[in-house]
């Protein structure tokens, strides 16, 4: 039941989140039900279940079109500068802007839209070739230069840790991320970048543990994706 697999992964959360000696009303879990078909989501939504992640443009605006209950559509997935105009209106994050270029697409289609776009940029902490994301060393300039923009707002970070088996060989990655903020924070940049999205099934709860205010889990919710179809 997709139901007791959420609140056994909320349960997880609020513990990490005590653990380190957070409010667990810090964190929030994020679903991510990309791939998985809208029914899933109805049932989350029937026991009060509000964020969800997406990682393609259309099938998030598929599903902010037909849901029957308005929630929260988060753009976790990388995207192209032609499939802005899906989640411009409808994700209320974009997680994973890793580039001036595409800042300036988005600029133009919130402008457009008469809306200013929420976004974290994304960092490719542990610098994997087959990730997406600028280098920590590159993170605060370009949450500088996208900043300026007038309808797009830098709410944070967001970072995908190496997939491992231990959950600890990923902590300094997230510690390195939580560090990233704090030195932006500091900067006093934008009083409204406090967001830290970083930690996926296997290691979520590290994650929190070393900062993050975002998690982002699908499997540990929704079951194993079948990618063939």
């Amino acid at each position: 039941m997709i139901e007791d697999n959420y609140r056994s992964v909320l349960q997880r959360v609020h513990q990490a989140a005590k653990r380190a000696g957070r409010n667990p009303e810090e964190v929030t879990l994020i679903a991510v039900s990309k791939t998985k078909p809208l029914s899933d989501i109805e049932r989350l939504i029937k026991i009060g279940v509000t964020e969800f992640g997406e990682n393609k443009p259309q099938e998030l605006k598929e599903k902010y079109d037909t849901v029957s209950t308005p929630v929260h559509f988060h753009q976790i997935g990388h995207l192209q500068t032609n499939k802005v105009k899906y989640v411009i209106d409808r994700a209320v994050l974009i997680h994973s802007v890793d580039s001036m270029h595409l800042a300036e697409v988005i600029e133009k289609e919130a402008e457009k839209h008469g809306v200013t776009a929420q976004v974290l940029i994304e960092v490719n902490a542990a610098e994997e070739d087959t990730k997406f994301g600028v280098s920590l060393g590159e993170a605060k300039a370009l949450v500088k230069e996208v900043n300026a923009f007038p309808h797009v707002q830098v709410r944070g970070l967001m970072t995908i840790a190496p997939f491992v088996e231990n959950p600890e060989e990923n902590r300094a990655v997230f510690r390195n991320m939580h560090e990233l903020l704090l030195d932006i924070k500091s900067e006093n940049i934008d009083n409204s970048i406090d967001i830290l999205s970083m930690g996926m099934t296997n290691d979520f709860e590290v994650a929190i543990e070393e900062g993050a205010t975002m998690v982002r889990v699908g499997t540990a919710i929704f079951g194993e994706r079948d990618y063939s179809i």
